[in-house]
């Protein structure tokens, strides 16, 4: 069900907004679709892997991002569908999570999934999670690492009590950021610079192995279940949530020795965009962390932070990389549908921003991959998709129907994965404090309570330099904008 009160037909007629909407990304040559039903076992359903990768912004090999080593996420890309232009409905963890659990957008007028600490089952207590629909038709639910911002969250919805490496708020009633204390720092020079917060440096790399941090340790938890879970005689939901790279950039030397830190490009737009608002800030988060000298201006601290990021990134990769093998070795890749998302974007020095917590597109745009039985890849889109989209989607790839508790404010991305060519929905919609934003093909727009608007022409200023919300010749596109944002059904 969709829940724009103008239809993809009128707004698609409106060229001003839609210069090239019909374009769609280039898709391999296996053309042909076939039903993902004819492709299981008589009277089975397909197993869902479900992995979330927290703060990873669409810097991968596979959206084009050649400095950025994610060898195995790419080859899942080529397997499958990757959709070039996904957005999620919140900038920030807890929040973002939650609306993708539950298929709901975020409400600032009703405090709905609008706060870093969100919690489905307070924000949005009638509504059935994915995982819990998933439970409730047959399925076994599993949840290990970050799924939830907290891992009580929702907890009714998993067959197993989900697990986590650490023990840390674990009813979810006090600091939302708990997850921040010492056992994540590994190097004995970073225990001098753990300040009073608990947080330790932004970064290390210690010469540790793998499952020395909670990242390699949740690899190996779901490769542990998955062995379990093929001895069932039920089908299996089973979610997997990495860390990195979130703050801390914590990782092995080897990933970190895997970069050349002269070689890393920095963003070649370290400057506000002109015209901005006083809405659209930069993220303060890597400020409750030490050995931040530089930030957030100065090469030196650019350059090291991109190398922390992207030696994360390679981390957390070759972790996907094993649970996807073990998968593959114990015959169950054929009739699983997999799953990868990053639940927001996040600033890598641009206009100096680092982090998310507001409504450009780097905190926006997000990775959404599907490898499904009965899509044979490699298929891309360039259609504007949500994370929203995605609880529908599974429901369709399973043969389930919707949850009977609430109405999904997402449409089944099934015909985009049987033709990328198709144009999808004519707008995705965000929203970050007092600020909404709607990103259709051409244009990012947001306006906020206070009346500030900013607008980016992506066809000619896809770097955002430029609001161009208070030009007179863009007086009609900011109030087409402004009315899909008013008349958008929440």
């Amino acid at each position: 069900m969709s829940d724009h009160t103008i239809s993809r037909r009128q707004f698609i007629k409106k060229t001003a907004l839609g210069a090239g909407g019909l374009v769609a990304g280039s898709i391999g040559a296996q053309t042909l679709f076939t039903n993902p039903a004819l492709t299981v076992k008589k009277g089975s359903k397909p197993n869902i892997l479900f992995i979330a990768v927290d703060d990873l912004r669409i810097q991968l090999g596979c959206y084009g991002h050649t400095q950025t080593l994610s060898p195995r996420i790419d080859q899942l890309a080529a397997d499958g569908i990757l959709f070039e232009r996904a957005y999620c409905q919140v900038p920030v963890c807890g929040a973002s999570r939650a609306s993708i659990l539950t298929g709901i957008r975020p409400d600032h007028s009703r405090g709905r999934f609008t706060a870093a600490g969100s919690r489905a089952d307070q924000d949005a207590p009638q509504a059935t999670t994915l995982p819990a629909h998933f439970k409730a038709h047959g399925y076994h639910t599993l949840g290990n690492g970050k799924i939830y911002h907290f891992v009580a969250d929702s907890a009714n919805g998993w067959s197993e009590t989900p697990w986590r490496p650490y023990d840390y708020d674990t009813d979810g009633n006090g600091d939302w950021a708990a997850y921040n204390f010492d056992k994540l720092w590994l190097d004995p020079a970073s225990k001098q610079y753990v300040g009073s917060n608990g947080r330790g440096p932004y970064f290390e790399c210690p010469d540790v192995p793998d499952d020395a941090y909670e990242d390699g340790k949740i690899a190996m938890k779901t490769i542990q279940d998955l062995r379990r879970l093929r001895a069932m005689d039920k089908p299996f939901f089973l979610a997997c949530g990495f860390s990195r790279p979130h703050l801390p950039f914590n990782a092995p030397k080897k990933y970190y020795d895997r970069y050349d830190p002269e070689a890393i490009d920095l963003a070649d737009n370290r400057y506000a965009p002109l015209n901005k608002p006083s809405g659209c800030t930069n993220s303060t988060e890597i400020k409750q962390y030490t050995k931040i000298e530089g930030w957030p201006n100065q090469d030196a601290f650019h350059r090291q932070a991109r190398h922390a990021y992207y030696a994360c990134v390679t981390y957390v990769d070759t972790m996907i990389g094993r649970i996807l093998d073990e998968l593959k070795s114990l015959g169950l890749d054929q009739n699983t549908i997999v799953v990868l998302w990053g639940d927001h974007g996040w600033h890598l020095g641009e206009h100096n921003f680092w982090g998310k917590h507001n409504t450009l597109n780097n905190a926006l745009q997000v990775p959404l991959l599907i490898r499904a039985p009965g899509f044979r890849g490699p298929l891309r889109t360039h259609s504007l998709v949500e994370f929203v989209d995605v609880y529908p989607t599974l429901c369709a790839l399973t043969g389930l129907p919707g949850p009977d508790s609430h109405t999904l404010a997402g449409e089944s991305l099934v015909p985009l994965m049987q033709n990328p060519l198709q144009s999808g929905k004519p707008a995705a919609y965000s929203e970050w404090g007092t600020g909404r934003a709607v990103k259709t093909d051409r244009y990012l727009y947001t306006e906020w309570s206070n009346g500030s608007k900013m607008l980016y022409d992506h066809q000619i200023d896809p770097d955002e330099n430029n609001n161009v919300a208070g030009q007179p010749e863009n007086s009609s596109v900011v109030a087409e904008l402004s009315s899909l944002l008013q008349n958008l059904i929440l």
